[in-house]
């Protein structure tokens, strides 16, 4: 009855965490396309040119840069040390998008390498309880349960911390680096920022939101299983 308790409350704070935090994945998108912008972003230099400069400003020249233009992901592989920018399709939104990755590269190594490695452990353990579960081998389900929202509340820490910090930094490194290269105009350039935080506000939300969804649903899952075998 416990489970079937769980699963329930997990499944409420799923369906409640989403109306709170408006997530609305389809307009953070469209958002990142406005041909307005996007005109006045294209004067500046290609994906690769621009992530070089920016780990010039941040002093940090040793990271390896990939673009991969069948990927739709722009992201920084920790253990690699490495920048993979993908299709971004000349989106204004590049120029902070860029920003915040290479932002990601100065955070504190330890905690970066702490976050890959983890975050593995973490699917590793649910995938092994999972399995467990279902073939009803487990000795003791609750303790099984408990270590899984134990792991899931540091990843979750861990996680939102990497990204708010390179979120919030990436719309003033992205603003620095527009004024200093003086190819878009005052007025362009405040239109570009405005709309970065707005960008912002809704996709921290977003990320917040995924994470924590993540989280809850293996966690529900688990519920389910463990109520049901």
């Amino acid at each position: 009855m416990e489970f079937i308790i769980i699963f329930i409350i997990t499944l409420t704070l799923l369906i409640v965490t989403f109306l709170i935090f408006g997530v609305n994945a389809k307009k953070l998108k469209a958002m990142t396309n406005i041909k307005e912008l996007d005109d006045i972003a294209e004067q500046y230099p290609s994906n690769i040119d621009i992530c070089k400069e920016y780990l010039k400003k941040v002093n940090n020249n040793k990271v390896k840069i990939e673009e991969d233009k069948n990927s739709g992901s722009t992201l920084y592989i920790a253990i690699s040390d490495k920048i993979l920018i993908g299709d971004m399709k000349n989106s204004y939104s590049r120029i902070q998008t860029i920003a915040h990755e290479c932002l990601h590269t100065i955070q504190k190594r330890s905690i970066l390498l702490f976050n890959f490695i983890f975050s593995n452990v973490y699917l590793i353990y649910f995938a092994i309880i999972l399995i467990l579960g279902i073939c009803a081998v487990l000795p003791s389900k609750m303790t099984f349960l408990t270590i899984l929202c134990i792991m899931g509340t540091v990843y979750y820490s861990i996680k939102m911390y990497l990204e708010n910090d390179a979120m919030i930094k990436a719309r003033y490194l992205a603003k620095e680096y527009m004024e200093e290269k003086q190819i878009s105009k005052k007025e362009e350039i405040e239109k570009l920022v405005k709309q970065f935080d707005m960008i912002n506000d809704l996709g921290i939300r977003v990320v917040q939101y995924q994470v924590l969804s993540s989280i809850l649903i293996k966690i529900a899952i688990l519920a389910l299983i463990f109520a049901i075998r």
